[in-house]
């Protein structure tokens, strides 16, 4: 008699519901040819093809379509009632995925993700960054990180600290001979590190002045889309760069950098972490949570 493991429907949901057998395998937590082998055992268990597989591509067959729509409400129920059971444990442990960009996965890491490790050794985290907004329900994550603005209505949020801004910087031997910009517009005198966003497009450096919101599509010698490659380049003195405060206020304190235009880069929205409503969370759940409303409190206190 076959025998069937819980982690391989996890697989096939994972691999329909991203598209690839790579980032399914992301999901949950195994290597590529892993996650193809236990798929493949299964089909030949179940003596049917779940995805038609090309070099390019991988799509459910009509079997496999019918197996995810049938299988993925019981799976649902399982992983309720394994939460319920895991609500109790009195040592949280399991694994937490979270979902956020570049920049927040660095202002969160020390402060929030480190320290909840720290407390809390018996759990894994897998930390996902990118610069698209996804569902993090359909996803598969457990929670999200994202500006305020950007949280979805239906989630639950807690704001991680005040308000951030942007930060105009340039090392003090780049303005020697130069004169320092005093409104936006007198960016394009100078050189500027360009950024290109996920979607490929150019990044206008954006500014604000008594509610009146500019942007700048600047011109510089190299773009870059990364932040930490950016910081380099600007520490470098090829030119100017536009961050967020976080990513180079060491540099500003330390006096590698200054700051120019900072009347015209106000508070934005503050950080969120954000998740679903549920009604048993695991114990590892309940306690990241606990963390975020802990930090939360002590960034008001601040």
């Amino acid at each position: 008699m076959a025998t069937y493991k819980l982690s391989d429907f996890d697989a096939v949901l994972a691999i329909a519901r991203r598209g690839s057998f790579r980032a399914g395998a992301l999901d949950v937590g195994m290597s590529t040819s892993a996650l193809s082998n236990a798929v493949s055992k299964l089909e030949a268990q179940l003596g049917v093809r779940l995805f038609n597989r090309t070099t390019r591509s991988v799509s459910l067959t009509e079997a496999g379509q019918r197996f995810v729509n049938q299988v993925s409400p019981a799976l649902k129920d399982i992983h309720r009632a394994l939460d319920t059971v895991r609500s109790q444990q009195e040592t949280p442990t399991g694994v937490l995925r979270i979902n956020t960009f570049a920049t927040a996965g660095r202002e969160i890491l020390t402060p929030l993700v480190l320290e909840y490790l720290r407390r809390f050794p018996g759990v894994q985290i897998d930390l996902v960054t990118e610069g698209n907004l996804v569902d993090i329900v359909a996803e598969g994550f457990d929670f999200g990180v994202r500006s305020q603005t950007l949280v979805p209505s239906d989630m639950i949020a807690i704001p991680l600290g005040p308000g951030r801004r942007y930060a105009v910087v340039a090392t003090p031997g780049y303005f020697d001979g130069r004169e320092t910009p005093k409104v936006p517009s007198d960016l394009l005198a100078h050189a500027c590190i360009r950024t290109r966003l996920p979607n490929g497009a150019l990044f206008r450096w954006p500014f604000e002045s008594d509610g009146q919101p500019v942007q700048v599509d600047v011109a510089g010698p190299i773009t870059l889309d990364e932040a930490s490659l950016a910081r380099i380049a600007v520490l470098e003195g090829l030119g100017i760069g536009f961050f967020m405060e976080s990513d180079v206020r060491q540099d500003i304190e330390a006096g590698r950098l200054v700051r120019v235009l900072d009347d015209w880069t106000p508070p934005l929205a503050p950080l969120c972490l954000y998740y679903p409503s549920r009604r048993n969370p695991p114990a590892a759940f309940k306690v990241f949570v606990d963390l975020a409303r802990e930090r939360a409190r002590a960034s008001r206190a601040r």
